[in-house]
């Protein structure tokens, strides 16, 4: 009888120690906490790319574009990182030989001064170097535009809002670009044409300022 008692009030010390332990819940430390948040973090992907690109950007570095769809650029996190460093490269690149391009026009200015002038065999040597220099000036300034226009778009939210020095050296960008255009067309037309040589120095004098204007603003 004894012995009942005794098993029965051992029992009665050591039932709620059992069912504590297990329905005890053990209070969150900071290692849990810092896990949840990665995981949520996560969870919640951020887009790797802006919204606005530009056309070219976009048909290279786009989420569709032709390096995510060859598999050359995976749209991931360490491939901005590698993307990031490239554009800065490419946009060091641009102003570098946007500085030779502007020598190439400081040149090409002073040898169509001087062409105006010339007459027999001077003006067929100043016409074949004026000639010649247009070419390397249209190839180093067509290399500099595309070393901008397919360079990886920034970072998400890196674009300032309103005006700033880089809205201004891109508008300047589009008048210099049509002064180019408007300069070779009219170049072609002068040997049929003599009376366009005017036209095709003022087109020539705008693409000059307006690159300048663009290289100077981007600079200072």
């Amino acid at each position: 009888m004894k012995v009942l008692l005794w098993g029965a009030f051992c029992l009665l010390l050591t039932g709620p120690l059992y069912a504590q332990d297990t329905t005890r819940r053990v209070a969150p430390t900071a290692a849990d906490s810092l896990l949840t948040a990665l995981v949520d973090s996560s969870a919640t992907t951020q887009p790797l790319l802006p919204q606005r690109m530009v056309f070219t950007q976009r048909a290279f570095w786009g989420e569709k574009g032709l390096l995510r769809r060859t598999g050359l650029a995976p749209l991931t996190t360490e491939s901005r990182r590698r993307e990031l460093t490239l554009r800065r490269t490419m946009l060091v690149g641009h102003q570098a030989l946007g500085f030779v391009t502007l020598a190439g026009f400081i040149a090409q200015g002073i040898l169509g001064a001087n062409l105006y002038q010339a007459e027999g065999a001077r003006y067929t040597r100043l016409r074949n170097a004026h000639e010649a220099l247009g070419t390397a000036v249209n190839i180093s300034y067509a290399t500099t535009a595309l070393l901008s226009l397919t360079a990886p778009p920034p970072l998400i939210g890196g674009r300032r809002r309103g005006f700033s020095s880089i809205k201004l050296h891109k508008y300047l960008a589009i008048v210099h670009l049509t002064g180019m255009i408007a300069t070779n067309m009219l170049a072609r037309q002068i040997r049929h044409n003599y009376e366009l040589k005017p036209y095709h120095r003022a087109a020539a004098y705008t693409t000059f300022g307006a690159f300048a204007a663009a290289m100077i603003v981007i600079k200072f």
